[in-house]
């Protein structure tokens, strides 16, 4: 763990394990996230997610209505990754003004990220290849003779992501459309419109 605090506090990348695949942690700064885009292959357009311990470091990035702390406290922790109106702009790799959130519940994840703060929370591989459950394997997949891609010991839960929610805007912007499941994953579409129709 110390290694990889030290590999990420010098704008490196690091695998660590999650409850579903593993993940390629940077911090989310520009020259931090310039690596991590080049180690997989990733377009520039499609913004990464960032993970976090916990709602306190969740509300530091973004605006947390209350109705989707109740939505994160009903589904499994983990299992959902949802995107909020940010704080301040933020780098477009981010989302600019929106940003997805996860709060992870992997024990290794949260210990890492409560010592050092907010990661990027992308899966660990490259970027339209099939995601390996060991963090090891992951780690040496994104590997090149130039650059060893460190990593936190650990086997994840399985191939299944997080289910990906966009809610609607939390600060009454013009450009609020309604909250919709943008990615199906452990927590399936029906599960979310089932939970929603209790706000009505």
């Amino acid at each position: 763990m110390e290694e990889v605090l030290a590999v990420l506090n010098r704008g490196g990348c690091a695998v660590y394990p999650t409850s579903t695949q593993p993940a390629l942690g940077c911090i989310p700064e520009s020259s931090a996230l310039d690596r991590l885009y080049s180690l997989k292959g990733r377009d520039s357009s499609q913004p990464v997610s960032l993970g976090v311990a916990n709602l306190g470091q969740a509300r530091e990035i973004a605006f947390i209505p209350s109705e989707v702390e109740d939505m994160l406290d009903f589904f499994p922790r983990g299992s959902i990754t949802v995107v909020l109106d940010a704080r301040t702009m933020l780098d477009m790799r981010l989302g600019g003004k929106r940003v997805a959130i996860r709060v992870v519940s992997h024990d290794v994840a949260r210990e890492l990220i409560e010592e050092i703060g907010p990661l990027t929370a992308t899966s660990a591989n490259l970027s339209g290849s099939t995601p390996h459950l060991d963090t090891s394997l992951a780690a040496q997949s994104l590997s090149t003779s130039d650059i060893k891609v460190h990593h936190v010991r650990g086997v994840c839960g399985g191939n299944i992501p997080s289910t990906l929610i966009s809610w609607q805007s939390s600060t009454g912007s013009p450009d609020a459309t309604g909250t919709k499941v943008l990615r199906e994953g452990l927590v399936k579409e029906k599960e979310v419109f089932d939970w929603s129709k209790n706000l009505i």
